[in-house]
């Protein structure tokens, strides 16, 4: 439940339906329902089988599984580094979350037209102290969780309020159907156009099924180190991959109804969650109630994610530093509240500052995280245990956890498919952006 409490967070409900408007709807979800298949769910397997081998962090693991002196080792550094860079952007929009609590409870939806409320959000992101604020309140939290440690922490809650999440969301599925812009939103999630898939957007699907399954962050190497040894890897797989999916495309289909109807623009942006589901609950009886539900709910969602990144890196320096959880988790929160200051300015301070292609600071992590580390530490784990680690040793993690009919299947996608997807899509994108060219340049 942990796992899949890291796995189903913010990605599914505020990143995939923004970047689906972004990126032309239904051929970029079909695309982004293959990587889960042929991706990513033979990387999660992979991850967990490391981690429950060694028992051991990311980097830890591959240094347990080769040398000390051994570039698998980079792997782990670059999984962990990852977790890092996501967590210090996701807690900045994890505040947007307790903000729009706090806006439920002071009744700030109540009776307000659309255009009111979509421009709640807009002042939320000019507003530099106030989303700092609330990154500090989140990063507190997430310190107060991971010091108390994964199963008495994250675990108990996890089992009453992601059912609770899941539910309000089908209530905003069905509101969402009902609605005057339930065919466009159905049409625009499901109607394919693949005029619109650029190898911008191929690899924007690729790296938010890692994103959303929390792939290539060092996170499932952690948990995996947790499981028992008896553990059904496959069917623990399949659940939270399952799981994952079914939030995303709910939350879609919840949201991109609503847009329709109000006249809103698909490819909003980030902002999109902030400014639909207010201005549905703003409509439906009870909503005063509802809206504060659901977004307690949503930061939960976040905070869930947010533990997980945080104790990927906690168990790097518990395990390879020996450093207590107390002395680690404070010290890495520390950390990742001062880099998260930037994003939380992105918008407003420092809107003139740009970086990547004319990016702002927050998007440009983003885009750094999301694009390339990600898949970078997936392709490389995919290698490594397609061709490198034993393949005994492989089949007895799948064995001990009676999912042996599996190894074939899954063997022959992280060996061929996985590594083969991953690493052409990337060469495309980077190609795309012209970093080729700029090296040829520098070169004599």
């Amino acid at each position: 439940m942990a796992a899949a409490g890291s796995a189903i967070g913010l990605g599914n409900i505020w990143k995939f339906p923004y970047i689906t408007g972004q990126n032309g709807g239904g051929a970029f979800v079909l695309v982004y329902l293959v990587c889960i298949l042929v991706v990513g769910l033979p990387i999660m397997m992979a991850e967990l089988m490391i981690g429950r081998h060694t028992r051991r962090d990311a980097v830890g693991a591959f240094m347990t599984l080769e040398k000390r002196t051994s570039p698998w080792i980079l792997v782990g550094w670059v999984s962990t580094i990852s977790a890092f860079i996501i967590l210090s952007y996701y807690a900045v929009v994890a505040g947007w979350t307790l903000d729009y609590i706090y806006l439920a409870v002071v009744g700030s939806f109540t009776g307000q037209s659309p255009e009111t409320i979509v421009g709640l959000f807009g002042s939320l992101i000019d507003n530099g102290t106030r989303q700092t604020f609330w990154l500090f309140i989140f990063l507190v939290l997430c310190l107060g969780i991971v010091i108390g440690g994964v199963q008495k922490g994250i675990e108990r809650w996890s089992k009453i309020l992601m059912p609770i999440l899941f539910v309000l969301l089908i209530l905003l599925f069905g509101n969402a159907m009902l609605s005057d812009g339930a065919a466009e939103g159905l049409r625009f999630m499901f109607r394919p156009d693949f005029g619109k898939l650029t190898p911008g957007a191929i690899l924007e699907a690729m790296g938010h099924s890692f994103y959303t399954l929390s792939l290539g962050m060092a996170i499932m190497i952690t948990y995996g180190s947790y499981l028992s040894r008896d553990e059904d890897l496959f069917g623990a797989s399949v659940k939270i991959a399952t799981l994952d999916t079914i939030i995303a495309l709910v939350a879609g289909l919840a949201i991109f109804p609503i847009v329709f109807a109000v006249g809103m623009e698909p490819a909003a942006g980030p902002g999109l969650v902030f400014k639909t589901i207010p201005v549905t609950f703003s409509k439906l009886p009870g909503g005063y109630l509802l809206a504060i539900l659901f977004f307690l709910l949503l930061s939960f969602a976040a905070l869930t994610s947010a533990v997980s990144l945080l104790e990927a890196q906690v168990a790097y320096l518990i395990d390879e530093k020996g450093w207590g959880r107390k002395k680690a988790t404070t010290v890495l929160t520390c950390v990742t509240f001062l880099l998260g200051i930037p994003s939380a300015l992105s918008y407003n301070v420092l809107r003139n500052f740009k970086t990547l292609g004319n990016r702002s600071f927050f998007d440009s992590l983003d885009l750094i995280a999301s694009n390339y580390l990600l898949p970078i530490a997936g392709l490389f784990t995919a290698i490594y245990v397609g061709w490198f680690w034993r393949g005994s040793e492989e089949k007895k993690e799948l064995v001990a956890g009676n999912s042996g009919w599996i190894y074939p299947v899954w063997h022959f996608l992280i060996r061929y498919v996985t590594p083969v997807a991953v690493g052409t899509v990337l060469y495309f994108k980077v190609n795309e952006s012209g970093l080729f060219t700029w090296v040829a340049t520098m070169l004599p």
